[in-house]
């Protein structure tokens, strides 16, 4: 199968990349603002460094039977409204209108953003309530992407709180279990909000790389969660993380100072295990264990 990847040598691009290419000729495209080609070392497809935003999409893409589009600007922090939009809903504008005109599945990139501080477990259907551009911009493309999911199958995949291998070069926008890690093995007090109570679905990387091409053959379009059920105080993630780095740290409590913050996350996962069959396999603990593993193998 001839699968394009939009932001391919980013976090979950490239570990989707990787594993696709066992089987399939995989085409990635990627500006490399926030994706580095260190993540595609062993990748073994066609990698243009380009943006999706200015390039000749038809032109560059003519033959291809599956869009995974991962392409976007993930800092939540980001308050620059205009440039969200540009990038995140103008590109998704463009890989949608290539695949509707090359007939293709088109699976993309939502996220759990789109929830605000709404009820948990977040359900697909319940209200929505974005508290910050960059989940107004995750909203909008849920909303185009309905618009057009009888003409070709179009999955949306409410990412919640994934972390893993890969994503050190998103930098600040990396996972809490990427920074709390790398605090505490450079021998600092790990620092997180008042008073560590704020729980998230947490989702390790290789799950998400599972429900990401189980989308590829779902039995219909639609938007879905992706995540655990399952939800962890940033307290208990310090805990684990002393538990396999086999350190004894306390955290180091600060003021928050986002108004938009999200107190709690945690995905209702029925729709996924009905439309995907996706149900995750780590648990906190274990994704926490191999991720750390993979670090310390990387040095």
């Amino acid at each position: 199968m001839k699968i394009l990847i939009t932001g391919g040598a980013g976090f979950i691009g490239s570990n989707l990349s990787l594993t696709l290419q066992k089987d399939n000729s995989i085409t990635v495209v990627d500006n490399l603002l926030s994706g580095n080609t260190k993540n595609l070392e062993s990748f073994q497809g066609n990698l243009i460094t380009d943006d999706i935003t200015s390039m000749n999409l038809l032109k560059s893409f003519k033959d291809i039977d599956v869009i995974f589009h991962q392409a976007a600007i993930t800092d939540t922090t980001v308050s620059d409204e205009k440039r969200m939009m540009e990038v995140n809903v103008g590109g998704f504008r463009r890989i949608l209108d290539l695949a509707l005109r090359k007939r293709v599945t088109l699976v993309y990139a939502s996220s759990a953003g789109v929830y605000g501080n709404g009820k948990c477990p977040m359900r697909e259907d319940q209200e929505l309530s974005p508290q910050n551009v960059y989940a107004r911009s995750k909203l909008l493309m849920d909303e185009i992407a309905i618009k057009y999911k009888d003409k070709i199958r179009i999955i949306g995949l409410r990412y919640f709180n994934v972390y893993g291998p890969r994503e050190g070069y998103k930098k600040k926008a990396a996972s809490m279990i990427y920074q709390l890690a790398q605090q505490m093995k450079a021998s600092k007090n790990p620092r997180i909000f008042k008073y560590g109570e704020q729980s998230r679905d947490f989702i390790y990387v290789k799950d998400v790389v599972d429900a990401t091409i189980r989308a590829m053959k779902a039995k219909e379009s639609g938007v879905v969660n992706v995540g655990t059920g399952v939800v962890t105080t940033f307290n208990r993630v310090i805990e684990i993380l002393n538990e396999v780095l086999g350190t004894s740290y306390e955290p180091e409590y600060f003021d928050n100072p986002y108004s938009f913050y999200q107190d709690e996350t945690r995905a209702d996962i029925n729709r996924a295990e009905e439309l995907l069959g996706f149900k995750a396999r780590y648990s906190i603990e274990e994704g926490i264990r191999d991720y750390l593993t993979t670090m310390q193998n990387a040095k």
